[in-house]
């Protein structure tokens, strides 16, 4: 048995620093690095890149709505061409800088609000999924395992890696729990590598109702913005190492 391990980086941007990137990079196999547009700067993108590449870590692009107030996690409503256009400046500048210090865009996984839209909007998803092929038409997209996406990349002929959760509750409907609920987003290292290893090895994860959703797996994230995100994942690599289980990047 085997996982990837993600999680999103590169959100620091100006004075404000998020996150703890270099202390998370010996921990993970794929890296989703801001845009700009939830957070994220130039210097603070292209210092993210250079560390993914020494440590042999996997690059995705992590676009979001144009909300850096709301750290991407506010609902927008945007016309087809603008959110179009959006998400094409964000994979372009990202597949740019990524090439220019000699590494490669592997995939692409949107932030955030934008995360949870496409899942089950066909329309939306439409459109981030055909930005995407407009700038590299083999890209990858990560999204949410279980929902509407998964088929429509399926027809729509990008391959899709399916995405399972560390830190973050799950509702009965195999959906994530509102952030805006107590409890949500999971802290304790050890509960969150219970889950993973309750993904892994059995293709479950229990709800928030205590109920079991199934759920298939291809990539699991912990958010960099998680205060406990170091311990998490140290936690995750030594439950993995007892049961067996490898932790190493999904191939494309």
């Amino acid at each position: 048995m085997k996982i990837d391990i993600n999680c999103d980086m590169g959100e620091s941007f100006g004075q404000f620093k998020i996150g703890n990137d270099t202390e998370l990079f010996p921990y993970i196999t794929s890296c989703n690095i801001a845009c700009g547009f939830h957070g994220g700067d130039p210097y603070h993108i292209e210092k993210t890149i250079k560390h993914a590449i020494s440590h042999g870590v996997q690059i995705g692009a992590h676009p979001s709505y144009p909300d850096l107030a709301g750290f991407g996690r506010r609902k927008m409503q945007l016309s087809v061409e603008e959110l179009s256009a959006i998400i094409k400046y964000q994979v372009a500048a990202l597949k740019g800088m990524t090439e220019s210090c000699g590494g490669k865009l592997k995939y692409v996984k949107p932030h955030g609000a934008l995360y949870n839209s496409i899942a089950d909007d066909d329309q939306e998803a439409t459109v981030v999924i055909e930005a995407i092929q407009a700038v590299d038409d083999q890209l990858a997209i990560m999204g949410l395992a279980g929902s509407g996406i998964e088929s429509l990349a399926t027809k729509k002929g990008i391959r899709f890696i399916k995405e399972a959760f560390a830190d973050r509750k799950y509702t009965s409907e195999g959906r994530l729990e509102s952030r805006s609920k107590e409890n949500a987003v999971i802290s304790n290292p050890q509960e969150a590598a219970k889950q993973v290893m309750h993904m892994v090895m059995h293709g479950k994860v229990r709800a928030s109702d205590m109920s079991e959703v199934d759920i298939a797996a291809d990539s699991v994230c912990i958010h960099g913005d998680n205060p406990s995100a170091v311990n998490i994942l140290q936690a995750i690599r030594n439950t993995a190492r007892e049961n067996n289980i490898s932790i190493e990047a999904f191939a494309i």
